[in-house]
């Protein structure tokens, strides 16, 4: 009997290191935030699958792919060419663009965890760009993505994947709906995710922004909502 031997090429490991970094158990506290939700489901304005449906694809339409999808493309050449002032500046935009103290806290906390972890994850920081990364999440996410060499397209692909199971998992909790109905969203609404990307991959520096008033207003008053399971 043959004994059948295979080998891990650089894209596999690139594509499974992607699988590890927008997986939902690595330690940043993703889960502690609905960005918004909880007040939206409180308020009514999300209450089934339908208007969760509607929330998830309008932020992904908005605030993704004029946002956040542009700058993490701008963060990962950054961190390619090793250009801090870069790094620095799209950091510096994408906390200024979050329009509420809560959205602005989860950057910087999510951010400080994800330097943390890095190293453990064999993701070595200088100490001149350690406060850098701490300063967003999506630094910190486009400096591993560009250290285990995923390609920009993909990296972008998981990070909204990622978002969008983390948002449909935030209204199967709190709506409350049923698992298989939370998958089936998450399953409608995949098949945009490349569109998404190309077109956030398109952003000019000059085109980059995005107004979401319902989210900012959640945001905004689940800071005094009386009862509330996330942070923000």
């Amino acid at each position: 009997m043959s004994t059948r031997i295979t080998t891990t090429t650089e894209d596999d490991l690139a594509w499974l290191r992607l699988l590890h970094l927008v997986s939902p158990t690595l330690p940043t506290g993703a889960f502690t935030y609905s960005q918004g939700v909880e007040w939206a489901v409180e308020c009514g304005w999300v209450r089934d699958v339908a208007t969760l449906g509607e929330w998830a694809s309008d932020l992904m339409h908005s605030s993704l792919a004029q946002l956040e999808l542009p700058l993490l493309a701008r963060l990962y050449r950054a961190c390619e060419t090793g250009d801090g002032e870069a790094l620095r500046y799209w950091n510096n935009t994408l906390i200024a663009s979050r329009e509420t103290r809560e959205l602005r806290e989860e950057e910087r906390n999510r951010g400080r965890a994800l330097a943390a972890l890095l190293p453990a994850l064999g993701i070595n920081i200088s100490d001149a760009w350690r406060p850098l990364l701490k300063g967003c999440q999506l630094s910190g996410f486009a400096y591993a993505a560009c250290h285990w060499q995923i390609p920009l397209r993909a990296a972008a692909q998981g990070y909204l994947w990622a978002w969008l199971e983390g948002t449909v998992l935030t209204g199967i909790k709190i709506i409350p709906l049923g698992q298989s109905a939370g998958q089936s969203l998450i399953a409608g609404l995949t098949p945009a995710i490349p569109g998404v990307v190309a077109r956030g991959m398109a952003v000019s520096d000059a085109e980059i922004g995005a107004s979401c008033t319902a989210q900012a207003i959640a945001s905004c008053l689940h800071e005094t909502q009386y009862t509330r399971i996330y942070q923000s």
